[in-house]
């Protein structure tokens, strides 16, 4: 979105200008080099500290397990929560052990919009009513159970998670695969470029997902909130949006899911591609979106997807790879799709590409952001599972601080070495510790 003022929410998305990567300063751009450097040279690998685990004596713990930790690199450290055991259960770990930050954030951010929108309590929770019914039960589930592990009221969560329905945004993605890459790896990116006065970048946190039943998947979010704005999952699924509708389109179509809460069933439930296009394909729509879904394991493919709802208009469109119909052709290539509105990421990705890594998608990414809003940046390998990511703060926006590097198969709560993907939330032993929590070594030997 085009950095604004928060008060003129309300006030149409100006026409971009275009940001080519080419034309930036020759100091900004030495300065995106070296990140991209830091992160092919391993600089930013860093390891997972574990600060927390979560209570599993508490008399109102549910079950399940979670613990907390943190993850850094050049000066930027980032909570990374690791959860599992039911949809209640997670949301109850994530909730206690990130209590302060909820408690801190959520009315924050709801003070900021009511503020802006000239919205009040009634008109929030509605948001949230109306859109309920197509909501994945798993959400809702999630929900009640983060709002007793944080000690916060539910309605005010379920208002905040009907905040993204109210709100224009502007982002971007690429998806880059098999010939296109170095390693033949899916890397795929996600600029989420929104309002900064909202403070969510204040308040990040990176979930793990370990459900009973269901896929293990990564959330890059904020405290609070348990919609996707992008994500990865365990079986190489990786989602990213941008947002079409300006706020001259307002008020937008409530009665439909918001995406950021069928993400969360596609990484859940979709074993590849195929599957998530499926589900996708079924789903109500609200306001206009493009897509970029990868698979990075089974089918090893992405697509771009243009999926316009509004008054008379249901139209989607689904682009693979160097399509001559890409809304962008011929500034198209094989083995790789891309939505940047126009801001100068096909000159570079048609210079390297055969040698696309994650180092140069993140040098790509950190090029093409909306300047004034942009709020966090991720690339995923959704072939190893490896996720880097940057949030803006208050030295800078997020394509101008560090990525942190987590490679989900690494993590490792409970030091057993058996990561926690592999050992899942089961309670093997049904002694109410799941397996991921559940050192395999005797006692003695610890």
């Amino acid at each position: 979105m085009v950095r604004r003022s928060i008060a003129a929410l309300l006030v149409a998305v100006p026409t971009l200008s275009g940001v080519v990567a080419s034309a930036q300063a020759p100091a900004e751009r030495a300065r995106v080099a070296e990140k991209a450097g830091a992160i092919a040279g391993g600089a930013l690998a860093g390891g997972v500290q574990i600060v927390a685990h979560s209570d599993l004596q508490a008399a109102d713990n549910p079950g399940g397990g979670g613990y907390r930790a943190s993850v850094s690199s050049g000066g930027a450290t980032i909570p990374v929560v690791v959860v599992g055991g039911t949809p209640r259960q997670m949301g109850w770990h994530l909730g206690r052990l990130m209590a302060k930050e909820i408690q801190a954030f959520v009315p924050q951010l709801l003070a900021k919009v009511k503020g802006a929108m000239g919205a009040d309590d009634a008109q929030l929770a509605a948001a949230w009513g109306t859109q309920a019914a197509w909501i994945d039960d798993r959400v809702e589930q999630e929900l009640v159970g983060m709002a007793e592990g944080a000690g916060v009221p539910l309605a005010m969560l379920q208002a905040a998670h009907g905040v993204p329905l109210l709100m224009p945004y502007s982002c971007s993605a690429i998806a880059a695969w098999g010939s296109a890459t170095a390693d033949g790896h899916l890397y795929q990116t996600r600029n989420l470029d929104w309002e900064l006065e909202l403070g969510a970048h204040d308040h990040p946190v990176l979930v793990v997902y370990l459900p009973k039943q269901g896929t293990p998947h990564l959330l890059p979010t904020f405290a609070g909130f348990i919609g996707a704005n992008c994500g990865l999952s365990a079986a190489g699924i990786a989602l990213s949006e941008m947002g079409d509708s300006p706020a001259k389109e307002m008020p937008y179509e409530l009665h439909a899911p918001h995406f950021t809460t069928w993400f969360r069933t596609l990484l859940y439930d979709a074993d590849s591609l195929t599957e998530a296009l499926d589900t996708f394909q079924s789903l109500p729509r609200t306001k206009k979106y493009h897509f970029v879904f990868g698979d990075g394991r089974a089918d090893r493919r992405g697509v771009k997807i243009r999926a316009h709802t509004g008054p008379g208009v249901d139209d989607v469109t689904i682009w693979n790879a160097n399509d001559s119909t890409d809304e962008l052709a011929p500034a198209v290539l094989p083995d790789l799709v891309y939505q940047d509105e126009g801001r100068g990421a096909f000159p570079f990705l048609k210079a390297h590409h055969g040698r696309l890594d994650a180092a140069k998608l993140t040098e790509v990414a950190c090029a093409i952001p909306i300047k004034g809003g942009n709020v966090l940046d991720a690339v995923f390998d959704a072939t190893d599972l490896v996720a880097w990511v940057s949030y803006a703060g208050a030295d800078g926006e997020a394509y101008q601080r560090p990525f942190v590097r987590l490679a989900l198969a690494a993590l490792d709560g409970d030091g057993d070495g058996a990561g926690d993907l592999a050992e899942g939330s089961a309670d093997t032993n049904g002694n109410g510790r799941p397996d991921f929590l559940e050192p395999s070594a005797p006692a003695a030997d610890r």
